[in-house]
């Protein structure tokens, strides 16, 4: 009888797998955290060396996932590797954690649909009207919260009609937005508006300091980050948050089960999205440094850096490109962590961590409905909390990427040793993701003397406590499944 029970459709091509991989991991973070958090706390040198080596870590950790990948091909991914290998808690930590990770992603994403058009339409406002409330000093408007809904919605119904048609809008979606950047980048190097004498202070400055004494770009060297420490401050600041900026690399085996092609590809895919990912990060960043002669002032006033530098080179063009690439970043972060989630649910579900509701496979779309519908519920919160949750948004992914990578680190080499296969390049490559992912977890939660910006503030404390009760909850609700044998 459960034989019959509708299944997954392998439908997803490499293309449609690489899209989903990119636009994951490129979302509104990497468009608007050059003003907000990159060039203040790490500047253009602290943020481009934290990128290359977090992408380094992840391709570290992609030697686990390709290895794992083939073990276990089913939804759910790191929490199927856990699971088998080291039983049914430790697999529900992973689970929910990484759930975490992806679904803060969706209405993190939604939340910057406001502030692209607030960005967009100059003085015009044209969401800004309605019932409205502040929160953290943010105003959040009925407009925004209407529009930011509508897209939530259609986005996720548009993942229950059926992956091949969710992985096609990924795919072209995913290429405007490597199309967009390319474009602006290209425009920074011949444009005679942009200069390298432009990106000082370099490895960035303390905001709070600055802001309190009300520091301008002419006296902004004053609290500029200086010396070994400061340096070392600027690259752990952007390099704590890697699991976060590149989160979505592996969403890839929460789709193991819909793919059409060898999982020999995996390792490929991987790469090639960790790649794009940076060189969009790195791009972004050192573009509205170059482009804007008094970005700290425009940091400092919290303007959106990246499109007063894009306007200042292109013009309208510059806008537009701009408000291109970012729509399709977040649409594409929208699309595809759905697509994830859901499917981490499913599996979950399946397997009895979480109501068996979660486990029903649509028989027309062969899609996980009923875990969709909860993720689109859950992501309505977005638009509710308004922007300034982006941030509390961005460490509770972090911190669930994070174990999610030490798990799947940690699984390889439980597997590796009972099957006895793998070389030594995989085993260190392991070793060293159980270690990157340590080092992760230790930075976001812990507070290091002397480290500025770099571990959780107080509201992500706050929310990573409201998701471990909300995992409690769901765990007694389960418990008969985790006491028996």
């Amino acid at each position: 009888m459960g034989n019959n029970r509708p299944s997954f459709k392998r439908q997803l091509s490499q293309t449609h797998v690489w899209a989903l991989a990119f636009g994951c991991i490129i979302g509104w973070g990497a468009f608007i955290n050059p003003g907000k958090k990159f060039l203040p706390n790490s500047g253009v040198e602290g943020t481009a060396i934290a990128m290359v080596l977090g992408a380094a870590v992840m391709i570290i950790l992609a030697f686990a996932y390709a290895y794992m990948v083939p073990k276990y091909p089913k939804a759910g991914g790191e929490f199927n590797y856990t699971k088998n290998c080291f039983g049914k808690i430790p697999a529900y930590i992973c689970g929910w954690f990484l759930l975490s990770a992806y679904l803060t992603n969706v209405p993190m994403n939604s939340t910057a649909i406001g502030l692209i058009v607030d960005g967009l339409d100059g003085n015009a406002d044209i969401l800004k009207w309605g019932f409205h409330y502040s929160i953290a000093g943010f105003d959040v408007w009925l407009g925004e919260m209407i529009l930011a809904m509508s897209i939530l919605i259609l986005f996720g119904v548009l993942n229950i009609l059926g992956v091949r048609k969710a992985g096609f809008i990924q795919t072209i979606l995913a290429s405007m937005l490597a199309g967009c950047v390319f474009m602006l980048t290209t425009a920074a190097i011949f444009s005679d508006k942009a200069s390298m004498l432009n990106m000082a202070p370099m490895w960035g400055f303390d905001r709070a300091s600055a802001i309190a004494a009300s520091a301008t770009t002419e006296t902004i060297d004053a609290f500029a980050h200086v010396g070994r420490q400061g340096m070392i401050s600027a690259i752990l600041a952007t390099f704590a948050i890697a699991p976060w900026a590149f989160v979505g690399f592996e969403t890839i085996p929460q789709a193991a089960e819909e793919f059409k092609f060898p999982y020999k590809k995996v390792m490929l895919i991987m790469t090639v999205a960790i790649f794009f990912g940076c060189f969009v990060y790195i791009a972004n960043n050192t573009v509205a440094a170059a482009a804007v002669t008094n970005w700290p002032d425009r940091v400092i006033a919290g303007d959106w850096v990246l499109l007063i530098g894009a306007e200042a080179m292109l013009g309208t063009l510059g806008k537009v490109l701009l408000g291109l690439a970012v729509s399709s970043a977040v649409l594409s972060g929208i699309m595809g962590f759905y697509l994830a989630s859901s499917r981490l649910m499913y599996s979950m579900s399946r397997d009895g961590y979480l109501p068996k509701m979660f486990s029903d496979i649509d028989e027309k779309y062969g899609t996980p409905k009923n875990a969709m519908i909860f993720c689109i519920i859950i992501s309505l919160s977005g638009p509710i909390l308004g922007r300034e949750a982006l941030g509390w948004f961005v460490d509770m992914s972090a911190i669930g990427a994070s174990i999610g990578f030490f798990f799947t680190a940690a699984s390889t080499l439980v597997t590796m040793k009972k099957d006895n296969d793998g070389s030594a390049l995989l085993k260190t490559m392991a070793i060293l993701g159980v270690i990157f992912s340590i080092t992760f977890v230790i930075l976001q939660l812990v507070p290091i003397p002397g480290l500025k910006g770099v571990h959780f503030g107080k509201e992500s404390y706050l929310m990573l406590v409201a998701w471990i009760i909300i995992g409690i909850a769901f765990f007694f609700k389960q418990r008969r499944y985790f006491w028996s044998k």
